[in-house]
């Protein structure tokens, strides 16, 4: 099998497998941030006997090669979505616990910083429930 070059973060490197592509295929298909049981929920759909490990294993690696990147929301285990989406916020659906990607981001934050203050990011996260949800 040819290896993709990436390390796993222990210096072992980490071949291309169908486990990876399938991973790779959940965060493109579901195109929101999706925490490891989601992905190991969609990946298996097309790598039957995938395992947790590797679904960590490989979002490890993904996460050092940066095509993914961490999404962190307070009290919550990480999730993760693809690298280089344009600045955006997330929705936090309390029902059934899936993260949406929401808009722009359209704060105008010189207009709210105190003067001499500056800005290192911002996050902003909206919640309530998904429209799935509100429907049932």
């Amino acid at each position: 099998m040819k290896n993709s070059g990436l390390a796993d973060g222990n210096g072992a490197s980490v071949r291309s497998t169908r486990q990876k592509t399938a991973i790779r295929n959940a965060f493109e298909s579901a195109n929101r941030p999706l925490g490891a049981p989601e992905v190991l929920a969609l990946a298996t759909r097309e790598a039957a006997g995938l395992g947790i490990a590797t679904v960590y294993r490989n979002i490890k690696a993904l996460l050092g090669d940066g095509w993914l990147i961490p999404v962190d929301l307070p009290g919550e285990a990480p999730r993760y979505e693809k690298s280089g989406k344009a600045r955006h916020h997330h929705f936090h659906c309390k029902s059934c616990g899936k993260v949406f990607d929401v808009g722009l981001c359209e704060v105008k934050t010189a207009k709210v910083l105190p003067r001499g203050f500056r800005l290192a990011g911002h996050q902003t996260l909206l919640f309530g429930t998904c429209g799935a949800c509100a429907k049932a």
